[in-house]
Protein backbone atom coordinates (compact mmCIF):
# COMPACT_ATOMS: atom_id res chain seq x y z
CA UNK A 1 0.00 0.00 0.00
CA UNK A 2 2.88 2.35 0.69
CA UNK A 3 3.81 2.33 -3.02
CA UNK A 4 0.43 3.54 -4.28
CA UNK A 5 1.19 7.21 -3.70
CA UNK A 6 3.91 9.81 -4.16
CA UNK A 7 4.99 11.78 -1.12
CA UNK A 8 5.00 15.49 -2.02
CA UNK A 9 5.26 18.86 -0.27
CA UNK A 10 3.90 22.38 -0.53
CA UNK A 11 4.74 25.66 1.17
CA UNK A 12 2.40 27.74 3.32
CA UNK A 13 2.09 31.51 3.51
CA UNK A 14 4.25 31.51 6.65
CA UNK A 15 6.91 29.39 4.94
CA UNK A 16 6.23 26.01 6.49
CA UNK A 17 6.83 22.88 4.42
CA UNK A 18 3.86 20.54 4.65
CA UNK A 19 3.52 17.04 3.25
CA UNK A 20 0.77 15.31 1.31
CA UNK A 21 0.18 11.94 -0.23
CA UNK A 22 -0.72 12.05 -3.92
CA UNK A 23 -2.46 8.94 -5.25
CA UNK A 24 -2.75 8.95 -9.06
CA UNK A 25 -6.07 8.73 -10.83
CA UNK A 26 -8.04 9.82 -13.86
CA UNK A 27 -7.50 13.41 -14.96
CA UNK A 28 -11.03 13.81 -16.34
CA UNK A 29 -12.51 13.89 -12.85
CA UNK A 30 -12.03 16.35 -10.00
CA UNK A 31 -9.52 15.07 -7.45
CA UNK A 32 -10.56 13.95 -3.98
CA UNK A 33 -9.02 15.84 -1.06
CA UNK A 34 -9.12 13.91 2.25
CA UNK A 35 -8.69 15.96 5.41
CA UNK A 36 -7.91 14.32 8.74
CA UNK A 37 -8.95 14.96 12.34
CA UNK A 38 -7.34 17.06 15.06
CA UNK A 39 -4.58 14.70 16.19
CA UNK A 40 -4.38 12.52 13.10
CA UNK A 41 -2.53 12.39 9.77
CA UNK A 42 -2.61 10.92 6.25
CA UNK A 43 -2.34 7.34 7.50
CA UNK A 44 -6.01 7.49 8.50
CA UNK A 45 -7.01 7.49 4.83
CA UNK A 46 -4.63 4.81 3.57
CA UNK A 47 -7.29 2.14 3.08
CA UNK A 48 -9.88 4.48 1.57
CA UNK A 49 -7.31 6.04 -0.78
CA UNK A 50 -6.21 2.59 -1.94
CA UNK A 51 -9.86 1.81 -2.70
CA UNK A 52 -10.34 5.00 -4.74
CA UNK A 53 -6.96 5.46 -6.42
CA UNK A 54 -6.76 4.77 -10.12
CA UNK A 55 -10.32 5.85 -10.77
CA UNK A 56 -9.78 9.04 -8.76
CA UNK A 57 -6.75 11.14 -7.93
CA UNK A 58 -6.65 11.28 -4.13
CA UNK A 59 -4.73 13.99 -2.29
CA UNK A 60 -4.25 13.59 1.47
CA UNK A 61 -2.66 16.68 3.04
CA UNK A 62 -1.03 16.48 6.45
CA UNK A 63 -1.84 19.58 8.44
CA UNK A 64 0.86 21.67 10.10
CA UNK A 65 2.12 20.13 13.33
CA UNK A 66 1.38 16.54 12.32
CA UNK A 67 3.63 13.70 11.16
CA UNK A 68 6.21 14.88 8.60
CA UNK A 69 4.71 18.34 8.15
CA UNK A 70 6.55 21.21 9.82
CA UNK A 71 5.49 22.24 13.30
CA UNK A 72 4.19 25.80 13.58
CA UNK A 73 6.43 28.49 15.02
CA UNK A 74 3.38 30.07 16.66
CA UNK A 75 0.92 27.68 18.30
CA UNK A 76 -1.95 30.14 17.75
CA UNK A 77 -1.81 29.17 14.06
CA UNK A 78 -3.17 25.74 15.00
CA UNK A 79 -6.71 26.76 14.16
CA UNK A 80 -9.24 25.85 11.44
CA UNK A 81 -8.91 29.10 9.48
CA UNK A 82 -5.16 28.65 9.15
CA UNK A 83 -5.57 24.99 8.19
CA UNK A 84 -8.01 26.07 5.47
CA UNK A 85 -5.57 28.69 4.19
CA UNK A 86 -2.88 26.00 4.09
CA UNK A 87 -5.12 23.72 2.01
CA UNK A 88 -5.97 26.62 -0.29
CA UNK A 89 -2.23 27.12 -0.83
CA UNK A 90 -1.96 23.44 -1.81
CA UNK A 91 -4.90 23.75 -4.21
CA UNK A 92 -3.29 26.80 -5.81
CA UNK A 93 0.06 25.03 -6.04
CA UNK A 94 -1.58 22.14 -7.90
CA UNK A 95 -3.89 24.29 -10.02
CA UNK A 96 -7.00 22.63 -8.57
CA UNK A 97 -10.15 24.73 -8.88
CA UNK A 98 -12.71 21.97 -8.17
CA UNK A 99 -12.52 18.92 -5.92
CA UNK A 100 -14.42 16.42 -3.80
CA UNK A 101 -13.82 16.93 -0.07
CA UNK A 102 -13.82 14.09 2.45
CA UNK A 103 -13.33 15.43 5.96
CA UNK A 104 -13.18 13.62 9.28
CA UNK A 105 -13.97 15.69 12.38
CA UNK A 106 -11.67 18.75 12.08
CA UNK A 107 -11.37 17.93 8.37
CA UNK A 108 -15.15 18.21 8.09
CA UNK A 109 -15.10 21.65 9.70
CA UNK A 110 -12.44 22.60 7.16
CA UNK A 111 -14.68 21.27 4.38
CA UNK A 112 -17.52 23.54 5.49
CA UNK A 113 -15.21 26.56 5.73
CA UNK A 114 -13.80 25.84 2.29
CA UNK A 115 -17.36 25.78 0.96
CA UNK A 116 -18.15 29.08 2.68
CA UNK A 117 -15.10 30.70 1.12
CA UNK A 118 -15.66 29.25 -2.36
CA UNK A 119 -18.69 26.99 -2.85
CA UNK A 120 -18.13 26.69 -6.60
CA UNK A 121 -15.00 24.61 -6.06
CA UNK A 122 -16.74 21.86 -4.06
CA UNK A 123 -17.83 19.07 -6.43
CA UNK A 124 -19.14 16.96 -3.55
CA UNK A 125 -18.50 16.49 0.14
CA UNK A 126 -18.40 13.76 2.77
CA UNK A 127 -18.58 14.92 6.39
CA UNK A 128 -17.43 12.24 8.81
CA UNK A 129 -19.01 12.57 12.27
CA UNK A 130 -18.99 16.34 12.34
CA UNK A 131 -21.54 19.11 12.06
CA UNK A 132 -22.24 22.80 12.71
CA UNK A 133 -23.14 22.05 16.33
CA UNK A 134 -21.03 19.81 18.56
CA UNK A 135 -21.84 18.25 21.91
CA UNK A 136 -20.06 19.66 24.96
CA UNK A 137 -19.42 16.18 26.32
CA UNK A 138 -17.65 15.13 23.15
CA UNK A 139 -15.51 18.28 23.10
CA UNK A 140 -14.61 17.76 26.75
CA UNK A 141 -13.57 14.19 25.97
CA UNK A 142 -11.17 15.44 23.28
CA UNK A 143 -9.78 18.09 25.63
CA UNK A 144 -9.10 15.36 28.20
CA UNK A 145 -6.53 13.61 26.03
CA UNK A 146 -5.24 15.98 23.33
CA UNK A 147 -1.78 17.37 24.06
CA UNK A 148 -0.91 14.74 26.67
CA UNK A 149 2.73 13.93 25.87
CA UNK A 150 2.59 10.27 26.80
CA UNK A 151 4.92 7.66 25.35
CA UNK A 152 5.04 3.87 25.47
CA UNK A 153 7.61 1.10 25.53
CA UNK A 154 5.95 -1.16 22.96
CA UNK A 155 3.16 -1.07 20.40
CA UNK A 156 1.19 -3.35 22.72
CA UNK A 157 1.38 -0.75 25.49
CA UNK A 158 0.34 1.95 23.03
CA UNK A 159 -2.62 -0.10 21.80
CA UNK A 160 -3.84 -0.80 25.31
CA UNK A 161 -3.59 2.90 26.19
CA UNK A 162 -5.76 3.79 23.21
CA UNK A 163 -8.28 1.14 24.20
CA UNK A 164 -8.48 2.62 27.69
CA UNK A 165 -9.33 6.08 26.32
CA UNK A 166 -11.41 5.18 23.26
CA UNK A 167 -12.85 1.78 24.10
CA UNK A 168 -16.41 3.05 24.47
CA UNK A 169 -16.31 4.48 20.92
CA UNK A 170 -15.10 1.21 19.42
CA UNK A 171 -16.76 -1.60 21.38
CA UNK A 172 -16.14 -4.18 18.65
CA UNK A 173 -12.43 -3.51 18.29
CA UNK A 174 -10.09 -6.41 18.95
CA UNK A 175 -6.40 -6.18 19.77
CA UNK A 176 -5.41 -6.11 16.09
CA UNK A 177 -7.66 -3.08 15.57
CA UNK A 178 -6.11 -1.19 18.48
CA UNK A 179 -2.63 -1.99 17.19
CA UNK A 180 -3.63 -0.69 13.77
CA UNK A 181 -4.99 2.50 15.31
CA UNK A 182 -1.79 2.97 17.31
CA UNK A 183 0.27 2.75 14.13
CA UNK A 184 -2.00 5.29 12.44
CA UNK A 185 -1.62 7.94 15.09
CA UNK A 186 1.74 7.21 16.75
CA UNK A 187 5.35 6.88 15.67
CA UNK A 188 8.53 5.25 16.99
CA UNK A 189 10.84 8.05 18.09
CA UNK A 190 14.62 8.25 18.06
CA UNK A 191 14.61 7.56 21.80
CA UNK A 192 13.00 4.16 21.16
CA UNK A 193 9.69 5.24 22.69
CA UNK A 194 6.35 5.24 20.86
CA UNK A 195 4.57 8.59 20.99
CA UNK A 196 1.73 10.47 19.32
CA UNK A 197 2.72 11.86 15.94
CA UNK A 198 1.78 15.50 16.43
CA UNK A 199 2.95 18.71 18.09
CA UNK A 200 1.53 18.77 21.62
CA UNK A 201 1.07 22.54 21.18
CA UNK A 202 -2.00 21.93 19.00
CA UNK A 203 -3.86 21.52 22.28
CA UNK A 204 -3.29 25.14 23.31
CA UNK A 205 -5.76 26.92 20.99
CA UNK A 206 -8.22 24.05 21.38
CA UNK A 207 -8.15 24.41 25.17
CA UNK A 208 -8.60 28.17 24.91
CA UNK A 209 -11.65 27.75 22.67
CA UNK A 210 -13.61 26.49 25.69
CA UNK A 211 -13.79 30.07 26.99
CA UNK A 212 -14.89 31.54 23.65
CA UNK A 213 -18.48 31.73 22.41
CA UNK A 214 -19.02 29.10 19.68
CA UNK A 215 -19.00 30.30 16.08
CA UNK A 216 -22.21 29.83 14.09
CA UNK A 217 -21.18 27.20 11.55
CA UNK A 218 -24.60 26.71 9.99
CA UNK A 219 -23.93 29.19 7.15
CA UNK A 220 -20.74 27.27 6.32
CA UNK A 221 -22.64 23.98 6.30
CA UNK A 222 -25.43 25.43 4.15
CA UNK A 223 -22.81 26.66 1.66
CA UNK A 224 -22.62 23.00 0.57
CA UNK A 225 -26.14 23.22 -0.90
CA UNK A 226 -26.57 22.26 -4.54
CA UNK A 227 -23.98 19.50 -4.68
CA UNK A 228 -23.82 15.89 -3.49
CA UNK A 229 -23.27 15.75 0.27
CA UNK A 230 -23.08 12.73 2.57
CA UNK A 231 -23.00 12.86 6.36
CA UNK A 232 -21.57 9.77 8.02
CA UNK A 233 -22.27 9.50 11.74
CA UNK A 234 -21.15 6.95 14.27
CA UNK A 235 -24.22 5.64 16.11
CA UNK A 236 -22.36 5.98 19.44
CA UNK A 237 -20.90 9.42 18.70
CA UNK A 238 -20.54 11.73 21.69
CA UNK A 239 -19.59 14.64 19.43
CA UNK A 240 -22.34 14.74 16.80
CA UNK A 241 -25.82 14.07 18.17
CA UNK A 242 -28.60 12.35 16.28
CA UNK A 243 -30.70 15.50 16.69
CA UNK A 244 -28.05 17.68 15.02
CA UNK A 245 -27.63 15.14 12.23
CA UNK A 246 -31.38 15.20 11.57
CA UNK A 247 -31.39 19.00 11.61
CA UNK A 248 -28.56 18.96 9.04
CA UNK A 249 -30.67 16.70 6.83
CA UNK A 250 -33.63 19.09 7.10
CA UNK A 251 -31.51 22.14 6.29
CA UNK A 252 -29.79 20.49 3.33
CA UNK A 253 -32.46 18.54 1.41
CA UNK A 254 -30.89 15.79 -0.63
CA UNK A 255 -28.06 15.17 1.81
CA UNK A 256 -27.62 11.47 2.55
CA UNK A 257 -27.33 10.62 6.24
CA UNK A 258 -25.62 7.31 6.95
CA UNK A 259 -25.31 5.95 10.48
CA UNK A 260 -22.56 3.42 11.13
CA UNK A 261 -23.59 1.04 13.95
CA UNK A 262 -21.48 0.12 16.96
CA UNK A 263 -18.97 2.95 16.59
CA UNK A 264 -18.52 6.39 18.07
CA UNK A 265 -16.27 9.24 17.08
CA UNK A 266 -15.22 8.73 14.44
CA UNK A 267 -15.94 6.04 11.85
CA UNK A 268 -12.78 4.83 10.12
CA UNK A 269 -14.42 4.99 6.67
CA UNK A 270 -13.42 1.36 6.20
CA UNK A 271 -16.84 0.17 7.39
CA UNK A 272 -19.10 -1.29 4.65
CA UNK A 273 -21.80 1.31 5.32
CA UNK A 274 -19.34 4.20 5.04
CA UNK A 275 -17.52 2.82 2.01
CA UNK A 276 -20.77 2.22 0.11
CA UNK A 277 -21.99 5.73 0.95
CA UNK A 278 -18.78 7.29 -0.38
CA UNK A 279 -19.06 5.27 -3.58
CA UNK A 280 -22.68 6.44 -4.00
CA UNK A 281 -21.67 10.06 -3.58
CA UNK A 282 -18.83 9.77 -6.08
CA UNK A 283 -21.22 8.27 -8.63
CA UNK A 284 -23.09 11.59 -8.53
CA UNK A 285 -20.02 13.75 -9.17
CA UNK A 286 -19.81 15.02 -12.71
Amino acid sequence: MEHLYTDRTWTTADDLTLHYRDYPGRDDRPPIVCMHGLTRNARDFANLAAHLAGEWRVIVPVMRGRADSDYARDSSSYNPLTYVADVEALLADQGIDRFVAIGTSLGGLMTMLLALRGPERIAGAVLNDIGPELETGGLDKIRSYVGQARSYETWMHAARALEEVHGAAHPRFELADWLDMAKRCMVLGQNGRIAFDYDMAIAEPFAQSEAVAPVDMWPAFEALAGRPVTLIRGALSELLSEATAQQMARRLPGMELVTVPDIGHAPLLDEPEARAAIDRLLAQVA
